[in-house]
């Protein structure tokens, strides 16, 4: 995810849209990545990428200071456009594949910007539907089947992919880890080390606890987001 700095507009007109598009594009072809999927927002934009040749640092700077110096000179401002880094996390299970492609998709509904995922211009779901365009469409198409791709995106999901904020009233990861300690007797960074069915007993009741998030959990204990997600949706 690429979001703009202090929640700055990226994305002014349609010709800042498809700008982004066309770098996306030919950025393609340099690094050699596979994209499944995409959201243009307002003030940030969601990929789901697999790594080509370039590491998603390379790539990311190549995209970022492609846009910031069209976009800087089309609008006449100086200066960083995008907030620090790129916020990333690794999708290493093919269910939870599809629930962030999903989750890109339904973006604009939650915001309001859409009520149908069809009537959203920037995003990579009419590029399946039409199966033309810059996806990569025969990953995700091959695991769902082109007949259950629209149902699936189209289920009404609370998904949490890389959440842009911790819930108001989360826990800090500091009173996350003493809860865990207080609760299991365990210190939350040798979670990961427990057997399988102790972690994710201790994983299963840490989600249970108000403001825990699946990404927090996972930034406390190490167990990564995909086996958390996955304890969790059991």
């Amino acid at each position: 995810m690429l979001r703009g700095i202090n929640r700055q507009t990226i994305f002014e007109d349609r010709e800042d849209h498809e700008k982004f598009l066309e770098i996306i594009r030919d950025c393609k072809v340099l690094s050699e990545f596979e994209l499944f999927g995409y959201c243009l927002m307002g003030n940030h934009v969601h990929l789901l990428i697999k790594e080509g040749k370039e590491s998603l640092d390379h790539l990311f700077k190549r995209v970022g200071a492609r846009y910031v110096f069209w976009f800087n000179r089309k609008y006449k401002r100086s200066g960083h456009l995008f907030q620090d880094r790129f916020k990333s996390e690794a999708v290493e299970a093919d269910p939870y594949f599809l629930v962030v492609l999903r989750y890109i998709h339904q973006n604009p509904i939650k915001a309001g910007l859409c009520k149908s995922l069809d009537k959203y211009e920037w995003s990579s779901y009419n590029e399946y539907i039409r199966r033309r365009g810059i996806v990569d469409h025969a990953f995700a198409l091959g695991m769902i089947g082109e007949g259950g791709f629209e149902s699936f995106m189209n289920e009404k999901k609370d998904d949490m992919c890389l959440e842009l904020t911790e819930p108001d009233d989360s826990l800090s990861d500091e009173e996350l880890a003493s809860r865990l300690e207080e609760i299991f007797g365990i210190k939350a960074v040798m979670v990961q080390n427990e057997q399988k069915e102790s972690r994710n007993t201790i994983l299963t009741a840490a989600l249970s606890i108000k403001g825990v998030s699946i990404r927090q959990l996972s930034r406390v204990t190490g167990v990564s987001v995909n086996i958390i997600w996955r304890i969790s949706n059991r």
